[in-house]
């Protein structure tokens, strides 16, 4: 016969069991908890890794992307169907040096050209001024994202225009050699030969980069406008574009009355 303290003692310890259970079931199931929350911030570490990643190839593609949409180009190679005109005669000094001079609707914009880096390109410029090829003209595109140029020299004024002949590339390692991302910097207040994308495509369509700007070696470095017409062409940029958008016509047109080259 169970005596009544036997009894007590017999309770006690299955009550003491039972507790002991109630504490084992409850560190398994904190374990099993930690354990799901652990791998579920594992699998969103996974993921949010992989999304930005994902969304940082993304962003370099599209910025990527949008500089090449801004680069200054320029279709002005001659159409399959149109026979292309011999490169002007060359008549230049190659040993000195030019100013280009444009009357606009903004103010006046200056800049020197080096013809013994750029013999062709100042010879191109000077002959076609002598024609007033330019003369009632307007830059018609201005970039203000990515990179910072006015582009100018079209005669149809829709970046299709040139002159029927294409000259080729010179100065191209003015600038120093690409870096990693395969550009250099084109210094504001530089201007540049703009070009189908192509080599030695360049025909009458330039460009004036009034912020630096990284681009590839491969638009023809030509000359350096002075302060105060980078002042100018900064004013410009500074509008913006027609639209708001970051590539177009610029909001403060930019018309040419009258373009010359002149030996310094």
């Amino acid at each position: 016969m169970v005596t009544s303290d036997q009894r007590r003692r017999q309770l006690a310890r299955e009550k003491y069991e039972r507790q002991q259970r109630r504490r084992e079931d409850a560190r398994r199931r904190t374990r099993r908890l930690t354990l799901a929350i652990t791998s579920a911030v594992a699998v969103v570490a996974v993921i949010g890794g992989a999304t930005y990643l994902a969304t940082s190839g993304d962003d370099d593609k599209d910025k990527t992307d949008a500089a090449a949409s801004q680069s200054p180009s320029a279709e002005a190679s001659p159409s399959p169907t149109e026979e292309a005109k011999p490169e002007p005669a060359m008549k230049i000094d190659k040993k000195a040096e030019y100013t280009m001079s444009l009357k606009t609707s903004q103010g006046d914009i200056a800049f020197t050209m080096d013809a013994s880096k750029t013999p062709h390109t100042t010879n191109s410029f000077k002959s076609l001024a002598d024609k007033k090829f330019f003369d009632g003209t307007k830059c018609h595109r201005l970039t203000t994202e990515n990179i910072y140029v006015l582009q100018c020299g079209d005669p149809k004024g829709d970046g299709t225009g040139g002159p029927g002949y294409t000259i080729p590339d010179e100065n191209l390692t003015a600038l120093g050699k690409a870096g990693a991302d395969g550009s250099v910097t084109y210094p504001a207040g530089t201007v540049a030969m703009a070009n189908t994308g192509q080599a030695h495509t360049g025909g009458s369509q330039f460009f004036l980069v009034y912020k630096d700007s990284k681009l590839p070696p491969t638009y023809t470095p030509f000359g350096t406008m002075d302060a105060k017409s980078l002042k100018t062409v900064a004013a410009v940029g500074k509008a913006g574009v027609e639209g708001g958008g970051p590539d177009g016509a610029p909001k403060k047109a930019v018309n040419i009355s009258k373009l010359t080259v002149d030996k310094v």
